[in-house]
């Protein structure tokens, strides 16, 4: 008597012969003409650097000075200039600063002829004036008289620029 073992079994091979080949170390497994790809990605690189680019392009804007000022307003144009300008600010308490070095009232006349000998030429330096809204008018006078005292007579003042009417601006 002949078992009936059922309908025919048909036989499926995996893509690769030996199970060693699947498993074993990188390239074993592979077709001989397959190779190693050991080029690098550049494309989460320029992502990365995209995205650092636009929070640096704008953080930039806001690291531009170091002491906290309430500028007053105006309407001007800016001045184009090849030559960096001595920046000096008067906060609200009154406090004077060079750059970002707070400098005493009593050596701040002193201490702007070193630098305008040091400079050699102090009248074709520009000095900004950064002064608080809330100061007197005369306590920043008194401050610019010693910059021209002291030699330099290209001497401005910044202001925030407004959009509001100057009638709005002044009191």
């Amino acid at each position: 008597m002949a078992h009936d073992r059922g309908p025919a079994r048909t036989r499926h091979f995996a893509p690769f012969r030996n199970a060693d080949m699947v498993r074993g170390p990188i390239g074993r497994g592979q077709p001989p003409h397959a190779q190693l790809l050991s080029e690098i990605n550049v494309t989460p690189l320029v992502d990365v650097m995209l995205v650092l680019l636009v929070i640096f392009m704008i953080t930039a804007p806001l690291a531009v000075t170091g002491v906290k000022v309430d500028l007053p307003q105006a309407r001007t144009q800016n001045l184009a200039s090849d030559q960096k300008p001595l920046m000096i600010t008067i906060n609200a308490a009154g406090e004077i600063f060079i750059g970002d070095a707070v400098i005493a009232r009593d050596s701040f006349g002193e201490t702007l002829r070193q630098m305008a000998a040091a400079s050699g030429d102090p009248a074709s330096m520009r000095v900004f004036v950064r002064a608080d809204r809330s100061l007197a008018y005369g306590s920043v006078m008194q401050i610019v008289a010693e910059i021209g005292a002291a030699g330099f007579v290209k001497v401005a003042f910044l202001s925030d620029s407004g959009d509001a009417p100057i009638d709005k601006v002044l009191p």
